[in-house]
This record gives structure tokens, sequence and C-alpha cells, in this order.
């Protein structure tokens, strides 16, 4: 995932972008009449209707918007797209998503699992649902690099925060959906290929692996645990003067990145951690 959809590099394309009303159909009308509804419940903001957009790049099957009003609040300035001396500003961000992704998960399902890790304090609080989207809590922090990962001490960060994160007690069956899940779209990427791209693939042969990687991490020493399965550092945000860190979540991605209970010590290093380059020792 790229770090920009998950509220990353969010300074950096406010800086670079001119920050200016929007008009037109980029944000739905739905998601205007939420957006003005909680700036109108904050008080400090100067003109509920007044709101400004900023359009953010790089996101792969969701349009991310940061969204902002100015507030009768003298701002002290210093942060990327804040002019020193002018006035404060709220923001939210604005995640609508994609067409063609509801084939790879649940939406009620993952709207409730969003909604409990933000009354869990894990991740950006959820704001309100339109029929297309969420408004979330804007974070005010930055994207962790690969080399933030090579530092011992945030590595110890990050491993603290995913302790809590796999605790997590979650609504629902604690039922094991990874398998499941796999073959579903083995079956659905066999209906989409040819037959040459069946054979460039490899189909074949995967479901002997889904199989055999069942049977392995199935053994005696095993827990179920709520996991993340995208954990590269374009998803792990944290604020320099706290050290306070966030995980981002989105479950827009049509490969194994939805939350979802999922077996074993072993399979949480093979499917979140892969993608950053550790390897499990077997």
């Amino acid at each position: 995932m790229v770090a920009i959809e998950n509220q990353s590099q969010v300074a950096r394309a406010v800086a670079a972008a001119e920050v200016a009303p929007v008009a037109g159909p980029r944000i739905p009308k739905e998601a205007r009449r939420l957006l003005h509804e909680l700036a109108a419940a904050w008080a400090d903001v100067a003109d509920c209707r007044a709101l400004q957009v900023v359009p953010l790049k790089g996101a792969m099957t969701n349009e991310v918007y940061q969204v902002r009003w100015l507030t009768g609040v003298p701002s002290a300035g210093g942060e990327a797209g804040e002019p020193r001396g002018e006035r404060e500003v709220r923001k939210v961000l604005v995640r609508i998503y994609g067409d063609g992704v509801d084939l790879f998960f649940d939406r009620e399902d993952e709207v409730r699992t969003f909604e409990c890790m933000s009354r869990h304090g894990q991740g950006p609080r959820l704001l309100g649902r339109f029929p297309n989207g969420r408004v979330e809590e804007f974070i005010h922090a930055r994207t962790l690099s690969a080399a933030d990962l090579r530092d011992p001490e945030i590595s110890a960060l990050v491993a603290s925060k995913l302790r809590e994160f796999h605790n997590l007690d979650m609504p629902g069956p604690k039922s094991v959906l990874i398998w499941d899940r796999l073959r579903n779209w083995l079956k659905t990427a066999k209906n989409l290929c040819s037959t040459d791209e069946a054979k460039e693939f490899r189909l074949d042969s995967l479901e002997s692996e889904i199989t055999a990687l069942q049977n392995e991490v199935s053994g005696d020493y095993h827990w179920i645990g709520f996991c993340h399965n995208d954990l590269q550092y374009g998803n792990i945000m944290i604020d320099e003067e706290t050290n306070m860190l966030t995980i981002i979540v989105s479950f827009m991605h049509p490969h194994p990145s939805n939350l979802n209970y999922i077996f074993s010590v072993l399979a949480i290093f093979v499917l979140a951690f892969s993608i950053i380059g550790y390897v499990p020792i077997m």
C-alpha cells in the first residue's frame, strides 16, 4: 500500500498543493452533507460550508482527500500548508471507496471492525460514514521508512504496538478466515484468467501450496490472533514528539490485507512481515 493512502505524506502533499475550494463531483453530496454537520458541531470553525479539499495522490483503489476548514483561532504556524500568523485549521480525511472491490471483503464487517478499533484507540477515529466511503480523524504524524524499521528502538515500539493489536477482543466469532478466503480468491482468479495466464501464474499449484501452509501452521502450538496482514512501513505512523505509533488499516486491496483472525504466530510472520523483508526461520 502506498503511504499517502493511509494518511501518510499528507503534510508534504498539502505543502505542494494549492489549497483552494474544490468544485464539482469529487466529494459526493452525501459526504459533503456529513462534513458540514461535523464542522457545524465544532464551535471554532468559522464557516462550516467553506471547506477546502486537497486531493491526495497515490491511492491504489480509494480516492483520498484532506478536507480542512479555517477556524477563528490564530495559528502559531509551523505546520506544512499553514502560513504563520493565519488562522488554525481543522482537518479530516475523507476516503471514497473504489469500485469493484466488494468482491474481496464484506463492507459491513469492515465498518464494524474499523469502529471497534477506533473505540479501542487503535488507528484513526471514525468520524462518520456515507454510502460509498467514510470520514476519518486526520493523523498528525509521519510515516515510517524502511530505514526506520531497521532502528532497534523503533522496531521495539512496533513490537509493543503489535502486542496491543493482536490482543484486541474484536466482536464476532474468533474463527480462522484466511484459508477459505485464499481458496475463494484462487477460484475467482481461475475463472477470470485465460489458460495461458493460469499457467503463467501457476494457479494449478496454489491450492496444494495453501493446503501445505495450512497444515504447517496448524500444529499443537498455535493461537488465533487479530492481525493486520499488511504491516509494511507505509502503514505505520509515528508522532515524533511523543514516540506514539499509529497502525493504519485499509481494506481496499485485493490481496490478503484485510483485518481478520489468522492462525498461528508463524502465519503472522509469513503474511504480515514478509512484505517488509522479514522471513521466518524454520
